[in-house]
């Protein structure tokens, strides 16, 4: 058994044991069913031993028994009535309480987690975990339980009968199961294959569904088509090959039952011509042997089942176990902001080991100021912010926000205090009214209908057949690129956190929705700490100061009249260029 397995079984059984009472009644009406039903075929064999001596006499007695067997199928009818609804009551519990955990502990990852994991991935990954916990508690109830119980019960009347039969039995079984245990774990790693590659399968799907224009922009369907196929074709060869292990086992167990039939009946046959054996245990053994077979038969296929399911899950599993990159200290502390002063002070982070983003980086933003960072690509711009929305965590130094190290409060609190913009904002598959008010959803329609007026989107709102109700697709798609920009303003002003961030979040305007939103802009900047990035200087000309980004270091940083005036540097380069610079 895998560590991995192991992990499995251990996060199945925490969430199954939150239920302990209906898992108690489960077991206790499996044993009593299975016991009334073992119980049965005694009655019926003392019935037959009665019809072979052809003694009317005994009719009474046969009624009896009759009406004995007719007891103990009811009582197992019973038994089974409150053990079938019991375990839909438990497994519904558990299998919900599994997909929360999930969705918790999958959402808790870091933003890196998510950069490197295709969401359809991850979606399929979490069905999996559910249908294969499906799977397991119902092999390990409807049939791997039954058949234990089944089998103890057999062995023990079979060995009240005739201790003979039961020895052949049960040493017949021992290697009956242990070779489907070992041919199981043997198939186990090519059903480990089938589910990463089916995994991987359906990433490529999602990621060409998700990217179906640039398919189409780059004439690439071929090209996609044929690394598709390719990669198809490998799952088709191990899912072939799993199959063809199933049916060699199959193969093997219907030789071993045959074995044992012509054995049992053998030996059957023995004891009747020697007289140790009355015609009534000889279709009682019958009986047992067809009840233990349809149970058995489907043993291998029930192991191999759990095995492919525990294949399908170990995914999830490590996704579970897999401890989270960005957490809380246990003693974070809620961040307070009464000011909007930030500092970054020493700090140096880097993506990879062996290359800094940014060495002893400080920057120092006083309470209420705006400031915008501008500089080349890749200078290190954008990490600024992920780093103060703490999406990685830094490897030396502080970042304070009003004297409070953000390392040292809860992600929740600190997020709750910071809103972005940013450059390609994406919306929820939900209503305008849902989207804009996600920030505080506890607000009156008339704050998201004024928050939506001031950021200018109330006007195309209200074009809309649905109004406010209009469900805007996956990420926005219904929506232009400045009608979703200008709806994420509306958020932000609705949300009205104390530090503000703007990541070119008007790039996406033409110029006359510009226009209609730089008094929005100024309402909401009021009153606030405010970090713009940008690439067009246009919009930042009016900041209280701009801070040149290059290569991880400040290169420059003053008001706008102050940097075009400095010889040959960065600022008055980017504005040469911006403002005429190409047609000289």
């Amino acid at each position: 058994m895998t560590t991995l397995t192991r992990n499995t079984y251990r996060i199945f059984w925490q969430h199954a044991k939150r239920h302990r009472l209906a898992l108690a009644v489960i077991v206790l009406a499996m044993i009593g069913a299975n016991a009334a039903e073992v119980w049965v075929p005694t009655w019926y064999q003392k019935l037959f031993d009665a019809l072979v001596q052809n003694d009317f006499s005994k009719f009474d007695l046969m009624v009896k028994l009759i009406i004995g067997a007719g007891v103990a199928h009811m009582a197992a009818w019973l038994a089974w009535r409150i053990f079938h609804f019991t375990l839909s009551f438990f497994a519904s519990r558990t299998m919900a309480d599994l997909v929360n955990t999930c969705f918790k502990y999958l959402h808790d990852h870091s933003y890196n987690f998510f950069s490197n994991n295709f969401a359809g991935t991850l979606l399929k990954r979490v069905t999996r975990y559910e249908r294969a916990y499906e799977i397991i508690i119902d092999k390990f109830t409807w049939d791997l339980g039954q058949t234990v119980f089944r089998f103890i019960f057999i062995l023990a009347v079979l060995a009240f009968v005739n201790w003979i039969f039961a020895l052949i039995l049960f040493v017949w079984s021992i290697f009956y199961i242990l070779f489907q245990i070992k041919f199981s774990l043997y198939k186990l790693k090519y059903d480990i294959a089938r589910a990463d590659l089916d995994s991987r399968l359906s990433g490529r799907l999602a990621d060409t569904i998700a990217n179906n224009v640039n398919l189409k922009l780059f004439a690439a369907e071929k090209q996609e088509y044929k690394s598709f196929q390719k990669l198809n074709r490998q799952l088709d060869k191990v899912r072939k090959w799993t199959w063809d292990l199933g049916g060699i086992s199959d193969a093997i167990q219907a030789l071993l039952m045959i074995g044992l039939e012509l054995v049992v009946f053998y030996m059957a046959l023995r004891f009747w011509r020697d007289g140790a054996l009355t015609a009534g245990v000889f279709i009682l053994i019958q009986t047992y042997l067809i009840q233990l077979f349809g149970r058995l038969w489907g043993l291998g296929y029930h192991i191999r089942e759990i095995y492919e399911a525990l294949a399908d899950s170990e995914e999830m599993t490590n996704i579970l176990i897999t401890p989270h990159e960005i957490q809380d200290g246990p003693d974070a502390g809620e961040l307070k902001v009464t000011k909007g002063e930030i500092k970054f002070q020493s700090v140096t982070f880097g993506y990879y080991k062996n290359k800094k983003s940014f060495r002893n980086f400080n920057l120092a933003i006083k309470a209420g100021e705006k400031i915008a960072l501008i500089g080349p690509s890749g200078g290190g711009k954008s990490t600024i912010v992920k780093l103060l929305f703490r999406f990685h965590d830094i490897q030396g130094g502080k970042i304070l926000i009003d004297g409070q190290n953000i390392a040292e409060v809860t992600q929740n609190s600190l997020r709750h205090n910071l809103s972005l913009v940013p450059q390609d904002p994406i919306l929820f598959h939900r209503s305008l009214m849902e989207n804009i008010r996600y920030g505080r959803p506890d607000v009156a329609d008339e704050e998201v209908i004024k928050a939506a007026k001031l950021a200018h989107c109330h006007e195309f709102i209200s074009g809309f057949p649905d109004g406010y109700e209009t469900y805007v697709g996956e990420r926005g798609v219904k929506l232009s690129g400045g009608e979703r920009q200008r709806v994420a303003i509306a958020r932000a002003i609705l949300k009205d956190a104390p530090i503000l961030v703007l990541d070119e979040a008007t790039s996406s305007l033409d110029s006359e929705s510009e226009y209609l939103i730089q008094d929005a802009m100024q309402t909401l900047m009021q009153g606030k700490t405010v970090i713009i990035i940008a690439h067009r200087l246009s919009t930042i000309m009016q900041m209280d100061r701009i801070v040149v980004i290059e290569k991880g270091k400040i290169a420059e940083e003053g008001k706008h009249d102050e940097l075009l005036k400095a010889k040959q540097g960065i600022y008055q380069k980017l504005w040469q260029i911006q403002a005429g610079g190409f047609a000289q």
